[in-house]
C-alpha cells in the first residue's frame, strides 16, 4: 500500500489519520482514511491502589534517603520498578505506581534490613512468567528513561495476585471514509468483530509522523458530523498506547512536518522531551538511511542538556540533525553507536557547554555498580565506541 494513494481527498479538510490492516500474506490493507480522531491523547487511569509490603529490604538511593528522615510516612517515591530475577538476569517487570511509604520497621531476622509497607498501584510490564524458585527483587526510582537503583528485598507481599484489566477507553473516528472490510463493521458494529489495525498519523504533508494500535470492535456508526456522505465511528477500545494529553503542542508541532532546526524540542519539561523522542523513535516509513558516514566533527549544543531525554535530543540533533533518532536511554544509544543509523565511529564530538550536563546529571546513575553519573557513563560510552569526545 503507498501512503501517498490515499493521504488526499477532494474535500474541503485534510486527510489526517489513515486505518490499515496486515492480511495474512502480511500486505496492509487500507480500512479507512479520517479528518478527524477524538479520544486520541488520553491520560492513562491509574490502577487501584494497594498495600504491598518490601520484605527483607536493603534500601538504597532516594528509598535510602526517605527512611532516614524523621517522619517517613506518606513520603511519595514516584514510580518505583520491581525486577524480579532468577539466579542470573531479570523475568519479571512491574511497576508499582505513585509509591507512598505508609511504613516500616526492622526485618524480623536481620536488624540491618526493614520491612517497608507501601501504598501504590500495580502494573505489570511484560507476560506473567512463573515465579523463579528462589527469586530476588531488585528496586529502581526515578524517571523512566534513567532510573536509579532503590535497593534490594527478599520478598514482596501482595504483588503475586490476580488483577483485573482496565476497562478500554473508547476512541472516535471522525469523518471517516470507510472502505469495504470496515464497512461490513459499521452496519453491524454489536456484531462484528475486527481485530486490531494500526492508526497511521499523518503530517501536514501527507507524510505518517507515527503510528497506534487501535481495536476495530465498533460501539456505534452514525453520519459523519461532517456530512459529505463520511461516517462517525466509535471504537470500543482505542489501544492503550496512546500519547498523554500533554505531549499534545509536541504533536501539533511535529504535525507541521519532521522539525528543521534544532533545539526546538529545549523548551519542553522532562516528560515533554520524553514525547518528542518518542516522535523520533516512531518517525517509521521514512526513506532507508543512507550508508553510514564516519570521520568528522559533530557539535552538541550542551545549553538545554538539563535532563536525559534532553542529552537524547541533543545527541541525535549533534549526529545527525533535528527529528532524528539516535537511541532514547543508554542501552539504545549503544545500539545506534553499532552502526545503521547514518552516522558511526570514529568521528569527533565536541560538546559545548559540557559543565551543564555534568552537573543536571551528577545524581542519575545507570549503573550502581560502578557508580558514574549518567553524563560519565554516556562519555566512557562514547569514546570506547571511537568517538573523540572534546568537553568544553
Amino acid at each position: 500500500m503507498r501512503i501517498a494513494d490515499h493521504a488526499t481527498w477532494d474535500r474541503g479538510f485534510p486527510v489526517k489519520y489513515l486505518l490499515v490492516q496486515e492480511d495474512e500474506d502480511g500486505v496492509e490493507q487500507l480500512w479507512g482514511r479520517c479528518a478527524g480522531v477524538e479520544g486520541f491523547f488520553v491520560d492513562p487511569v491509574p490502577p487501584p491502589r494497594e498495600v504491598l509490603t518490601l520484605r527483607g529490604c536493603r534500601p538504597d538511593g532516594l528509598l535510602s534517603e526517605v527512611l532516614v528522615e524523621p517522619d517517613v510516612s506518606l513520603r511519595c517515591l514516584g514510580d518505583v520498578c520491581v525486577e524480579v530475577w532468577d539466579d542470573e538476569q531479570p523475568v519479571q517487570w512491574w511497576t508499582l505506581v505513585d509509591a507512598v511509604v505508609v511504613a516500616h520497621q526492622p526485618h524480623s531476622t536481620d536488624p540491618e534490613r526493614y520491612d517497608i509497607v507501601l501504598g501504590a498501584g500495580v502494573r505489570n510490564e511484560e507476560s506473567f512468567f512463573d515465579l523463579p524458585a528462589t527469586p530476588h527483587f531488585e528496586l529502581f526510582a526515578g524517571t523512566t528513561v534513567a532510573a536509579a537503583s532503590a535497593g534490594r528485598c527478599s520478598a514482596v507481599d501482595g504483588l503475586f495476585k490476580p488483577r483485573a484489566d482496565p476497562a478500554p477507553v473508547p476512541m472516535e473516528l471522525i469523518g471517516c471514509e470507510a472502505t469495504e472490510p470496515l464497512l461490513v463493521g459499521t452496519q453491524r458494529p454489536r456484531r462484528w468483530t475486527g481485530g486490531w489495525a494500526d492508526l497511521l498519523v499523518l503530517d501536514r504533508h501527507g507524510a505518517v509522523m507515527a503510528s497506534r494500535t487501535v481495536g476495530l470492535d465498533i460501539t456505534e456508526a452514525r453520519p459523519s458530523v461532517l456530512g459529505d456522505g463520511l461516517e462517525d465511528i466509535t471504537l470500543t477500545d482505542g489501544g492503550t498506547d496512546r500519547p498523554a494529553l500533554a505531549a499534545r503542542p509536541i504533536w501539533a508541532e511535529w504535525y507541521q512536518g519532521s522539525p528543521t532546526e534544532p533545539n526546538l524540542w529545549a523548551p519542553y519539561d522532562s516528560q515533554g522531551r520524553a514525547a518528542w523522542l518518542d516522535l523520533a523513535t516512531r518517525a517509521w516509513r521514512v526513506p532507508a538511511p543512507r550508508p553510514d558516514r564516519s570521520g568528522g566533527e559533530h557539535h552538541l549544543d550542551g545549553r538545554f542538556v538539563t535532563d536525559v531525554p534532553g542529552l537524547h535530543c541533543a545527541l541525535a540533533e549533534a549526529l545527525l540533525g533535528p527529528g532524528r533518532y539516535f537511541g532514547r536511554e543508554w542501552n539504545a544509544f549503544k545500539d545506534c553507536l553499532g552502526g545503521g543509523f547514518g552516522v558511526a565511529p570514529p568521528l569527533t564530538l565536541t560538546w559545548h557547554d559540557s559543565e551543564i550536563a555534568r552537573r543536571a546529571l551528577a545524581d542519575v546513575v545507570e549503573d550502581p555498580e560502578d557508580g558514574l553519573s549518567y553524563f560519565e557513563d554516556i562519555v566512557r560510552l562514547l569514546e570506547r565506541c571511537g568517538v573523540t569526545v572534546v568537553l568544553r
